[in-house]
């Protein structure tokens, strides 16, 4: 894998690390703003609606930049999120400076996982789209629990202050790593939107909106469910989160080294089981091991689906796939938020702690419905394709004539 794969991951780390560090630290900034939880996971939804929003905007208006240039600039506005957020008087203003970082997220891993893909032959695609992702889940092992650690001693908005630096790093690394590499030439906005015409595309998207909110659904409430039900301390919150990330990153490599070759099959197997197991999660939740084992599970079946989707997106968005790609990284998001919601809907109708965990197995359970309709769909197409090709159901007089050599 090209050293360039390593810029991509140290950007990729920063951004994990604020995306998912405030899950650890709902608590402590609900209590600086004196806002309820639910309240506080609206810095959850916010930052994941921003990337949904971002990620076109972003990926538009960058289509006359240089990738690398843009990659640059995203990490700049990553910064400057960052930075507001650590320094904001009122939650308003950290919500905005969620929103603000967020605008970079979209953007930067849609057009890296393109240049990632650009970057090695076309069979190792998912691997090379996987070894940058694999930043976002180093980032949960490493990044968010130590983020958590430091917010809940020292305060959170020293975690938002190092995580600025984070992105500082990133801007350094790609500035050093990443070559430049030309733009594509002939490809305009229209032909980046015509990929939306594609039916497989939009059920790939969808997939990544209920699929991944599945994880979300259960995940943006695990510092209140783990202390209220399972019994944890808020200090053991760190480590459970540390299994998430183990969990995120044996995931993302398994299905990395999959969806090249069983792409869709992989996509069966783990929305199947991660349906299943966040519908356990409501029992599991007040066991402390059961509940460990459960996070982790949850981690890494979720991440398991992010490089086949991410490659099914640029598979059948070829030719024009930078905007296709940021839209779809923008769809997880969007499920983030979703679920978010709604998770924190069925908390504050006084369904108990773990009634998001139900939301996550419906959630999930959707997106397996879609995929196997996606799947239909496509062994329909190759029937048809080889029927005409063959040409059954055409009368032998109209058939074309066959050379032989």
């Amino acid at each position: 894998m090209p050293l360039a794969l390593l810029a991509l991951a140290i950007g990729a780390f920063g951004i994990g690390t604020t995306e998912f560090v405030i899950m650890g630290l709902l608590p402590e900034v609900a209590a600086g703003y004196g806002v309820t939880i639910p309240t506080a996971g609206f810095l959850v939804t916010g930052y994941a609606l921003g990337v949904v929003l971002g990620a076109p905007l972003m990926t538009v208006l960058g289509t006359r930049i240089p990738r690398k240039r843009m990659l640059m600039l995203l990490m700049g506005l990553f910064i400057a999120g960052n930075l507001l957020s650590a320094l904001a008087p009122a939650f308003g203003v950290m919500l905005a400076g969620r929103v603000l970082a967020s605008l970079a997220h979209g953007a930067f891993f849609g057009i890296g996982a393109v240049v990632a893909a650009e970057l090695v032959a076309p069979e190792k695609k998912a691997g090379a789209i996987a070894m940058m992702f694999t930043g976002l889940t180093v980032a949960n092992v490493v990044g968010v629990p130590l983020g958590t650690l430091v917010g809940q001693h020292l305060g959170w908005r020293v975690t938002f202050f190092i995580v600025a630096g984070l992105g500082v790093l990133g801007l350094l690394g790609i500035a050093r790593l990443v070559p430049d590499l030309p733009r594509p030439e002939g490809v305009r906005i229209r032909h980046e939107l015509a990929a939306f015409r594609n039916v497989q595309v939009l059920l790939a998207m969808a997939m990544t909106v209920l699929g991944f909110g599945g994880v979300f659904a259960a995940i943006t409430y695990i510092t209140p469910m783990m202390t209220n039900v399972a019994g944890f301390a808020d200090t053991s919150v760190t480590w459970l989160l540390v299994l998430f990330g183990l969990g995120m990153v044996a995931g993302n490599l398994l299905g990395g080294r999959f969806a090249d070759r069983h792409l869709m099959p992989m996509l069966y197997g783990t929305l199947g089981a991660l349906a299943l197991v966040l519908a356990l999660f409501t029992v599991t939740a007040h066991h402390k091991v059961l509940a460990a084992v459960t996070v982790t599970l949850i981690g890494a079946l979720g991440f398991a689906t992010v490089p086949p989707l991410q490659k099914r997106v640029l598979d059948q968005a070829a030719g024009a796939p930078t905007l296709a790609s940021a839209v779809n990284i923008g769809a997880f998001n969007l499920g983030n938020a979703l679920a978010a919601w709604l998770g924190g809907l069925v908390i504050a109708g006084g369904m108990g702690w773990t009634a998001p965990n139900w939301v996550g197995a419906a959630l999930a359970a959707s997106a397996l419905a879609l995929a196997l309709v996606s799947g239909a769909l496509e062994r329909r197409t190759a029937r048809t394709g080889r029927v005409v090709a063959s040409g059954a159901g055409v009368p032998e007089g109209e058939r074309a004539p066959v050379r032989v050599a």
